[in-house]
């Protein structure tokens, strides 16, 4: 049962089957109350015939009964006493009966199946209303078979009452539900086999682009080729979603591991750059002490220290480092930055400083806020100016300068990895392109968004806390 094609097939075959028992159970339960309330029906108006003849004071030896095979009667006197007996019936419910009158006995019933008395109270030449069935035995010249029979009381015209007992065979009743019950359980199994085969192929049938999907999946697990795609069918349904949302996935993924190839290579070129100047000067050093050039070793030391910690901020973001739940004032953090920034090129003035308290990590922020200012730094002539305001649930935190500002077409790019713009590198001062897409990444996971907004305006906006 390891295949789910197998496992429909069976799954199918026992609710049909199980529905089929019980449709079939219930089919021969009402087709044999039928035919018995047929036969109780032909047995009561047997009874009644007979019934009426003694009502009209035919004596009993001159009674026309019907044939015993087709309805066995037994007429009996309110002591027990046979008084009529039809033809060839010798016995009912394994009592012997006498062909004669008073040659015999059969037991007066006493209550009928609702449990009422028989016994009533019955003018001369009427006969009962009511009707008792009950099953039973009767031998016919020799033959015993089951009989429904009906029992009706009548009063004579000089006032005996006599009980006539008619039956009527159960034998149709019983070959036609045999014949029914032996169809269904020569029918059945056949259905069944219907009912897995075409299950089983439907299933074969539906599964088929699953495991086309699955053995491209496989080809592509063990190629590593994320650029291919599985078999998309031409249906609309759950199968259909499945496969284009594997082939998104798989979209995405290549789009991961692309960039994650970008990221390490790019890194590994900006580490070299670093790592072989030091190198160099550490190795004229040895050499010559007194052509080291330590403000230059140092500088790139510190450079290689930046790149490091960045990689790693990028490493802990693209991990899912949640930024945590403290309040921060951003009003207050720009205050701080601004003050502690006093060796840059341009200096940095505030504008308008709006208490405005949002959640999450202060380091990071203060990281998004440092970036920011150190990129227009680069890029100012003479002025850098930050600004916070509230708009609405959003803090809104506000870098601009007075440089030449980010073309339209560039606002995007640049905020990817490792992205810098030609003007950007003739003025770089060491920076390796890493800090706007870590700006970025840290306003994104921090449930707000950063963007350019003007040509050398950068906005934060952060949800109020």
């Amino acid at each position: 049962m390891g295949s789910v094609r197998a496992r429909a097939a069976a799954g199918a075959t026992v609710v049909v089957a199980l529905a089929l028992i019980a449709a079939g159970t219930a089919v021969l339960l009402v087709l044999r109350g039928n035919l018995r309330n047929q036969a109780g029906l032909e047995a009561e108006v047997a009874a009644r015939e007979v019934a009426a003849q003694i009502a009209t004071g035919t004596a009993y030896d001159k009674l026309d009964l019907p044939d015993g095979d087709e309805h066995p009667v037994v007429v009996a006197a309110d002591d027990g006493r046979v008084r009529a007996v039809g033809e060839d019936v010798r016995a009912v419910d394994g009592k012997r009966v006498a062909a004669a009158q008073g040659a015999g006995s059969v037991t007066p019933p006493a209550e009928d199946e609702d449990g009422e008395d028989d016994d009533r109270a019955l003018k001369p030449g009427e006969v009962d209303d009511d009707v008792e069935h009950r099953d039973g035995t009767a031998d016919v010249d020799g033959t015993v078979a089951d009989y429904r029979f009906a029992v009706v009381e009548a009063k004579d015209t000089r006032g005996e009452q006599a009980t006539v007992r008619a039956g009527a065979p159960l034998a149709p009743e019983q070959d036609a539900v045999g014949s029914v019950r032996d169809a269904m359980l020569l029918g059945l199994p056949l259905l069944l086999v219907v009912v897995a085969g075409v299950t089983w192929l439907v299933t074969r049938r539906a599964l088929r682009p699953v495991e086309g999907i699955r053995g491209e999946m496989a080809a592509i697990t063990a190629s590593t080729d994320l650029s291919r795609r599985v078999p998309v069918p031409s249906s609309k349904d759950e199968i259909g979603r499945l496969a284009r949302t594997t082939n998104e996935t798989l979209a995405a993924l290549e789009s991961a591991v692309e960039r994650q190839r970008r990221f390490v290579a790019d890194a590994s070129h900006e580490l070299r750059s670093p790592i072989a100047s030091l190198r160099t000067q550490l190795e004229v050093g040895v050499a010559h002490p007194e052509l080291l050039d330590v403000p230059g070793a140092v500088e790139d030391t510190v450079r290689l220290q930046r790149l490091a910690a960045d990689l790693l901020l990028l490493a802990r973001l693209d991990a899912g480092e949640r930024p945590g739940g403290a309040r921060v004032d951003l009003a207050a953090m720009v205050r701080e930055e601004s003050s502690q920034r006093v060796a840059d090129r341009v200096p940095v003035r505030t504008g308008e400083l709006v208490s405005a308290e949002v959640a999450g990590s202060r380091g990071q922020l203060g990281r998004v806020l440092g970036n920011l200012l150190d990129n227009a730094q680069r890029h100012a002539v003479a002025s850098v100016r930050v600004a916070v305001v509230r708009e609405g649930e959003w803090a809104v935190l506000r870098v601009e300068d007075d440089g030449p500002g980010v073309p339209e077409s560039e606002r995007e790019r640049i905020f990817e990895r490792f992205v810098r713009l030609d003007d950007a590198r003739a003025r770089d001062d060491g920076g390796a392109g890493l800090g706007l897409a870590i700006a970025r990444d840290v306003a994104v996971r921090h449930g707000g968004s950063l963007a350019v907004r003007t040509g050398s305006a950068f906005e934060l906006r952060l949800p109020v806390a």
